[in-house]
C-alpha cells in the first residue's frame, strides 16, 4: 500500500469537502477543512517527502466564475513538482495537454468518456491516442443504489448505468495506466470505509487503484490494507493532519510503508 496525497480545490481554494454535498448551482458544498496555503504549498510539501502519484481534483465546472481560479491553482502546483502529481477535473483531449506540458504525470478522466450513462469507447480511444495510456488513469467513483456500486460523474452528482466490479475493471485497464476510485458516499464523512469497494479492489489487484474515502483513523487504515490485500493505495483527505484532522501525516507514511523511518 502507498500513500497518494490529494489536493482538491474548490471556489479558488484548497479544502476537504463531503464528497456527495458537492453542487454546481451556486457553487456550494459542505466544508470540513478550508487550507490558508495554496495548491503549490501542498506540492513542494509532497515533493520534498517525494511522494509520487498523488493527484489534484478541480472541482468547479468550466462554467464556474472560480473555474479560472482554481485552474491557475492546479497548474501552479503542477509547476511546484513536476512529474509527480496527477490532475483531473473537466478534462478533455483539448487540455489535456496542457496540464501535461504543466508537468503532470497523467491526467484523470471520468465524465468526458461518459455519456447517457454509459461508456463512450470512441471518447475513451481518442484520449489513449492524444495523450497516451500510460498518462491516463480513469476515476471509477462510485455510489450505492440498489445494492450496486454505479459510477457516477461530474463531480459525483450524476449516476451511470455501470457497475464497478470486476468486469468493468478487466474492460477497462487496457485504456490506461491506473485507476482512482472514490467511494463517494462516505468521502468525507469520517465514518468509515466502504469494505465492499476495498474487498473489490483489493481481490481485482491486477494495475495500481487508489481508494479514496471514509478512512478517518489508523484502525480504518489497517482495515483498508488487510481488506485490499495490501495491494491498493490509500488517500486521505479531512482525517489528515494537513487538512485539520488527527492522523499525523508522517505516521501515515509509516503505517502504509514500515520502511520509512
Amino acid at each position: 500500500m502507498e500513500f497518494r496525497p490529494c489536493i482538491d480545490i474548490h471556489n479558488g481554494k484548497v479544502k476537504q469537502i463531503v464528497g456527495g454535498s458537492l453542487r454546481d448551482a451556486g457553487d456550494k458544498a459542505a466544508e470540513n477543512y478550508v487550507s490558508g496555503q495554496d495548491a503549490s504549498y501542498y506540492a513542494r510539501l509532497y515533493r520534498e517527502y517525494k511522494i509520487k502519484n498523488g493527484h489534484i481534483i478541480l472541482l468547479n465546472p468550466v462554467s464556474s466564475p472560480y473555474y479560472e481560479e482554481t485552474r491557475r491553482q492546479a497548474l501552479a502546483a503542477l509547476r511546484a513538482y513536476p512529474g509527480g502529481l496527477q490532475v483531473g477535473g473537466g478534462i478533455t483531449p483539448e487540455n489535456a495537454g496542457d496540464y501535461l506540458d504543466a508537468g503532470a504525470s497523467h491526467v484523470i478522466v471520468t465524465s468526458y468518456v461518459f455519456k447517457d450513462g454509459q461508456i463512450q469507447y470512441d471518447k475513451l480511444n481518442e484520449l489513449v491516442r492524444r495523450v497516451g495510456r500510460q498518462h491516463l488513469v480513469l476515476d471509477l467513483s462510485a455510489r450505492k443504489r440498489q445494492e450496486r456500486y454505479l459510477i457516477v460523474t461530474d463531480r459525483w452528482q450524476n449516476y451511470t448505468e455501470v457497475e464497478l466490479n470486476e468486469r468493468t475493471l478487466d474492460k477497462l485497464s487496457s485504456c490506461c495506466d491506473e485507476f482512482l476510485v472514490h467511494a463517494v458516499d462516505v468521502e468525507g464523512r469520517a465514518d468509515g470505509i466502504e469494505e465492499e469497494v476495498a474487498k473489490l479492489l483489493g481481490g481485482w489487484g491486477k494495475m495500481p487503484v487508489t481508494y479514496a474515502g471514509g478512512v478517518h483513523n489508523f484502525e480504518d487504515l489497517r482495515l483498508l490494507k488487510k481488506l485490499g490485500r495490501d495491494k491498493v493505495h490509500v488517500t486521505i483527505g479531512s482525517a489528515l493532519d494537513l487538512y485539520g484532522g488527527s492522523m499525523k501525516f508522517e505516521e501515515v507514511l509509516k503505517e502504509c510503508d514500515p520502511a520509512v523511518s
